[in-house]
């Protein structure tokens, strides 16, 4: 092995654990309400609405936003899967279990469970790790007492119920609903190609883009 490789390989291994802890001080620094260090996670240039580009303002819509929706929140973190376009850009899927105290208009609260995953973009900038974007995808949330069966999963007080868009990225799952197995031999794909295993999984559909309000 040329001295070349050895040092990618460790590059690589160096940068899918400075990503793996980019995610785990997301969900610290978020639940802390430290919003500097938070802010500071993504790129300085990260754009926040369609004419607000920055942390600052990042950390401006941040600070509304859970004094208005949230008296606590816990972000308990799961799989992650890390696949890189060039040595200094990378994009992953990592699941996300949370939980949130919401206060309600009739002056109480609920206990609020979500499980969540987020579609993520990461670029390294100056030698450090950063989200250049993160695109949030939600299967439920619920009153920790009612369970959420049926449509329309996301269940937040004094909001209409609405459905989330957990599965909306992967087509196998309209396929697998619309396809019941026949008589036939099932098709067996061949495995993902290295670093393709969630291109795959789109399908080659081009990356999922965020709503900017």
């Amino acid at each position: 092995m040329s001295d070349d490789t050895l040092l990618q390989r460790l590059d690589r291994l160096e940068s899918l654990d400075a990503i793996r802890q980019l995610v785990a001080k997301y969900a610290l620094s978020l639940d802390m309400r430290d919003l500097d260090a938070h802010v500071n996670l993504f790129a300085a240039d990260i754009r926040v609405s369609r004419d607000r580009v920055g942390r600052a303002h990042l950390k401006r819509w941040l600070d509304d936003t859970l004094r208005q929706q949230f008296t606590g929140t816990s972000h308990h973190l799961g799989n992650h899967i890390i696949e890189f376009d060039d040595p200094d850009h990378a994009h992953g899927v990592v699941y996300s279990k949370n939980e949130h105290e919401t206060p309600t208009k009739a002056g109480g609260s609920e206990w609020v469970i979500m499980q969540m995953l987020y579609w993520d973009n990461y670029e390294r900038i100056d030698g450090c790790w950063y989200f250049r974007r993160r695109l949030p995808c939600y299967w439920y949330a619920t009153d920790i007492n009612k369970p959420p069966v049926g449509d329309d999963k996301m269940r937040w007080p004094d909001r209409e119920h609405y459905e989330g868009a957990y599965h909306e990225l992967w087509p196998s799952w309209k396929t697998f609903w619309a396809n019941p197995p026949g008589d036939d031999e099932p098709q067996v794909a061949e495995p993902a190609p290295l670093e393709m295993f969630l291109q795959t999984m789109r399908r080659g559909a081009p990356d999922p883009s965020i709503r900017v309000r």
